[in-house]
């Protein structure tokens, strides 16, 4: 059983809404987030990464910075640049990219459920990043970016939201810089908002995607105004927060790369041969990865395949059959000397969506080895979620990304 709510959405004007509408806060550093948004004051950059409009020595984690997203925020606010809904709405957020689509649900999940593990998470959380993202909500009063979520295909959720696509126009329409096209629709009516909760109530749980720490920080501020709040009663504003729900056959994973920057001290010849121990190896013409267990390795300019040996992992284990872990546990944690990849600064990672080439342009700079992985797939994700086991550090990486700024979910 899901609950979901809906909500008074804070949404920009129509004709600002791709101006207004950014990455979200954590995939864009200080430095590049200033970049992109240096032209652009209706940027909401400017609220998720107000340090941007600070000195560029200020601590994005001073209260300096969140007191300056603050600012900023009631600024779009009294200047009309957002309007609020009038009514608690649903909310349908499709993306496409390519021939990729997807339709999510934008909605306020229950902070009671996150709790008792019914929203469930696949990912270890840092502290410092939970405090960040705290911080952030309680100090704005606003969830200001979603959290990406995915629940087991419903054909009688698919239906109604489909048709209400198929009836209804969208109140936004528009491309983005990175040729990502975001469409949005409002479901006001009182009937289609009862039976979406209804058909919510026989999903069995969510799985959060893509989100961890914003899901970690609602829980924080629900239980800090908990304690401020000697009349609450569980149902205030603060006991849910901002998400948008897919269904699990729309939602796409792609690889999440690695590359590091020496051998470990080892030579050319004998980094191969300890490569070999674990894995089969060949030249290969095609830079990605075409199944599972099949990695691509990027070394002194040629592309190698390397085929997991059997016996190098087991295969009835959810987590350790992971091809990141497969990775890990039997090259760069024993031969490159990289235990924890959290705190290595001798490994970086690379979302797919920027491609193979990217992994050798890092080689020709400042690298000396990268490796493709193939996709964890969501079933993948949800087996590990349903276990109460979480994944290795950087195992997904979902594409198209969520936009913040186009649906804000107050917390007054």
């Amino acid at each position: 059983m899901s609950e979901i709510r809906p909500f008074k959405g804070l949404r920009p004007k129509v004709d600002l809404v791709q101006k207004v509408a950014s990455p979200p806060y954590d995939v864009l550093t200080s430095q590049e987030a200033r970049e992109m948004a240096k032209d652009n004051p209706l940027s909401f950059l400017h609220v998720v990464k107000a340090e941007i409009d600070l000195n560029p020595e200020t601590d994005p984690h001073s209260h300096e910075a969140y007191k300056k997203g603050t600012e900023n925020f009631k600024k779009f606010i009294n200047k009309g640049i957002f309007i609020q809904d009038e009514f608690p709405c649903f909310y349908i957020y499709q993306l496409i990219m390519g021939d990729h689509r997807q339709r999510g649900l934008v909605v306020g999940t229950s902070i009671d459920e996150y709790e008792k593990g019914l929203i469930k998470k696949h990912e270890f959380t840092r502290r410092n990043k939970e405090d960040d993202r705290a911080r952030h909500v309680n100090i704005l009063n606003a969830n200001t970016g979603p959290v990406m979520m995915s629940y087991k295909a419903t054909p009688r959720i698919d239906k109604i939201i489909d048709g209400i696509c198929s009836f209804c126009e969208p109140v936004y329409n528009f491309v983005a810089e990175d040729a990502v096209e975001h469409v949005l629709w409002v479901v006001s009516k009182p009937d289609d908002i009862e039976t979406i909760q209804k058909l919510f109530k026989g999903v069995n749980a969510l799985y959060i995607a893509d989100g961890h720490h914003r899901s970690a920080a609602a829980f924080r501020v629900r239980d800090i105004r908990r304690k401020q709040n000697p009349n609450h009663k569980g149902n205030e504003a603060y006991d849910y927060f901002l998400a948008v729900v897919f269904p699990d056959n729309q939602l796409k994973i792609m690889g999440y790369n690695r590359a590091v920057k020496d051998l470990g001290g080892l030579s050319f010849e004998g980094f191969i041969d300890k490569v070999r121990e674990c894995f089969n190896i060949s030249e290969t013409d095609n830079p990605l990865p075409p199944r599972p267990h099949h990695f691509t390795m990027f070394l002194k300019g040629k592309w190698y395949s390397l085929v997991a040996k059997e016996g190098t992992y087991p295969a009835d284990d959810p987590v350790l059959s992971l091809d990141v872990s497969i990775l890990q546990n039997n090259l760069l944690e024993p031969i490159l000397e990289i235990q924890d990849v959290r705190t290595n600064n001798r490994i970086d990672f690379i979302g797919g969506i920027r491609g193979t080439k990217e992994l050798e342009k890092r080689c020709s700079e400042n690298m000396e080895v990268a490796f493709a992985l193939y996709p964890t797939s969501l079933e993948q994700l949800m087996i590990v979620a349903d276990k109460g086991q979480v994944m290795p550090p950087k195992s997904t990486w979902f594409e198209p990304k969520l936009r913040s700024g186009i649906v804000i979910r107050s917390l007054e």
